[in-house]
């Protein structure tokens, strides 16, 4: 059986599909991905929290998913949106279908959309605020909905994502034989702020030689220095980074060190900020797969 749902944007614009995650209602800002595979990573990626995502590539759904391809213990986009769900999975990894792994993580999802022209739109007028509604269909309420989310300018979404205490993490990239591998001889010893990590930016770490430690978003620059790391990374994660204050402050110690420090996606933005640069919201996000 089908169920209905919609997903309704800001400026009255609504699409109409069918639900193939959780049923439910959830308001995000909806952001479009270019990237042709890797949407069970994308939905586990803590930089897409309070998002509602967007896939460009058409097919979407047909290797199903598992247990080991999540880059976090949790989804984190707060909705999903497909053109073609397919009816038959096939890879020898799958464990469950998408649906499923959606239905099981909570996340509101639709397919049957018309990504291209949802695609425009938000291409053309920015990334707008958005409600995805699934099973109870209310496109009033839900244009309402939309229309009242605060969005994500002023939001520190990174203390909700980060981890609750300090962790070692020893393992390495995935491999056809033998799985994830186990960490060799480390070279160098570094500090990851947990912004919102994802698992392979770690795994990345640990295959180039670095014996890695996790650390919360909000742990101080002096107990990061008392670890005696020969570099401090800081993480990708969701949110605006102006309201992270106390990442600024914690970088800007470090940066007065001789310890170097490397930044990727909200953690370049934070080390741009604590180096006295500002930073401005993009008119649309750009998404993808390198």
């Amino acid at each position: 059986m089908l169920t209905h749902a919609i997903l309704a944007l800001e400026d009255g614009t609504v699409f109409h599909g069918r639900a193939i995650g959780a049923i439910g209602e959830t308001v995000g800002e909806v952001v479009f991905n270019t990237a042709m595979t890797g949407y069970q990573e994308i939905v586990s990626d803590p930089s897409y929290a309070r998002q509602i995502v967007t896939l460009t590539c058409p097919h979407i759904g047909n290797v199903g998913a598992n247990d080991e391809d999540i880059e976090a213990q949790d989804a984190h986009a707060c909705g999903l949106v497909v053109r073609d769900y397919p009816s038959v999975l096939s890879n020898f990894r799958s464990q469950e279908s998408l649906s499923e792994f959606l239905l099981r993580q909570n996340v509101v999802s639709i397919s049957d959309v018309d990504t291209r022209q949802l695609t425009r739109v938000l291409r053309e007028k920015g990334a707008q605020n958005g409600c995805l509604q699934a099973g109870s269909i209310d496109e009033d309420r839900a244009i309402a909905q939309a229309q009242a989310f605060v969005g994500l300018n002023g939001m520190d979404l990174a203390k909700t994502v980060t981890t609750g205490k300090p962790y070692v993490w020893d393992e390495g990239t995935w491999e056809p034989e033998g799985g994830f591998q186990a960490s060799g001889r480390s070279k160098w010893r570094v500090v990851a702020y947990d912004f919102g990590v994802k698992r392979n930016i770690l795994r990345l770490l640990v295959d180039r030689g670095c014996a890695v430690e996790v650390v919360p978003a909000e742990t101080s620059a002096e107990s990061v220095l008392a670890r005696e790391p020969d570099g401090v990374f800081l993480s990708n994660g969701p949110g605006d980074p102006e309201p992270c204050t106390y990442a600024i402050e914690a970088i800007q110690e470090i940066l007065n060190t001789q310890v170097p420090v490397f930044g990727i996606c909200l953690g370049h933005q934070l080390l741009a900020l604590a180096a006295g640069a500002r930073t401005l919201k993009m008119k649309f996000g750009h998404h993808g797969a390198n």
